[in-house]
């Protein structure tokens, strides 16, 4: 039997397979090089970067829960300008598509943000987290009503030509029109789930674990969710769609691909066992050779429905 095929095509975006890591836990996209070749993941997504840099929440900013991780980082990082100059060199050697998660606080932002990578050698992609607060809208997250998501994703498309990705948060009543919104704004295709609002209390204390009082749930305490957010979402948008939550192992992330997710991210599993994008890629490969399929394409969007 022929080598399995493992490629797939997101927004014109080609990739060598389907496991991508999730931004905000890889780093900048050399973390893990003296663990394996970054080179043989079908992607990395960097940590999300502002227009100026950002130092973040308070600490104490990660609490482990239950099954998963609440995190408050608060979208710390060194800015665009800075990823540009010192980081974007070291991942022009790196044989994988490099996607940039960027975020702002209002459109302009995203667009200063997207117009300065757009002029960049080595960026594929961005992804457009619009999970973020409008700070000329009271707060309300850009991704939580249709009218804002829109703005955003139109204000980038104005200025980057590039494959376009929305990042969506599952913080609302019906994703549907949120992913409407951005498909008539020019997105190329979608992920979800970002993370669920969530808070841990220390009984002792009578006081919240993280520094800011509450944060963003993901590991697997979330992967049911993130599946039927992604089932919906193929069934009302032929964009394609990269989902993401609690995808532990190769059988989490073909439980996503059933569904018809045509990539994964592969996200908190990265701080448990650094090699899981990796033993993910391995594990898809074996599963397909043993059900005699020679094409992740056959896998996709292939559930039997009840």
């Amino acid at each position: 039997m022929k080598e399995v095929d493992l490629t797939t095509e997101i927004g014109g975006l080609r990739l060598k397979n389907p496991v991508l890591v999730a931004s905000g836990t890889y780093g900048y996209g050399l973390d893990y090089r003296d663990l394996y070749d970054p080179g043989l993941l079908g992607g990395i997504i960097v940590k999300g970067l502002s227009l100026e840099p950002q130092e973040g929440n308070p600490p104490p900013r990660i609490v482990e829960t239950p099954c998963g991780m609440l995190n408050s980082i608060g979208l710390a990082n060194m800015g665009v300008k800075e990823f540009v100059k010192v980081q974007l060199p070291l991942l022009r050697e790196l044989d994988t598509h490099i996607i940039a998660n960027i975020y702002g606080k209002t459109s302009e932002e995203y667009q200063e943000v997207a117009q300065i990578l757009g002029d960049q050698e080595g960026i594929s992609a961005l992804e457009v987290n619009i999970s973020c607060p409008n700070v000329k809208r009271g707060g309300l997250l850009f991704g939580a009503e249709p009218i804002s998501a829109h703005e955003v994703i139109s204000s980038v498309r104005r200025v980057y030509k590039k494959t376009l990705i929305a990042k969506l948060t599952p913080n609302v009543t019906d994703i549907s029109p949120i992913i409407k919104a951005v498909e008539e704004g020019g997105a190329e295709a979608i992920s979800l789930i970002n993370t669920l609002r969530g808070m841990a209390v220390d009984i002792h204390t009578r006081r919240p674990k993280l520094g800011s009082g509450f944060g963003g749930l993901s590991g697997p305490a979330i992967k049911p969710i993130a599946l039927y957010f992604v089932y919906r979402a193929v069934r009302s948008t032929n964009l394609p769609v990269i989902g993401i939550g609690g995808i532990v192992d190769a059988e989490d992330a073909i439980e996503f691909f059933l569904v018809g997710a045509k990539a994964v991210q592969v996200g908190t599993a990265n701080f448990v066992n650094p090699k899981a994008p990796i033993e993910i890629i391995e594990g898809i490969r074996a599963y397909l050779e043993y059900h005699q399929m020679g094409d992740i394409k056959e896998l996709i969007n292939s559930l039997k429905e009840c």
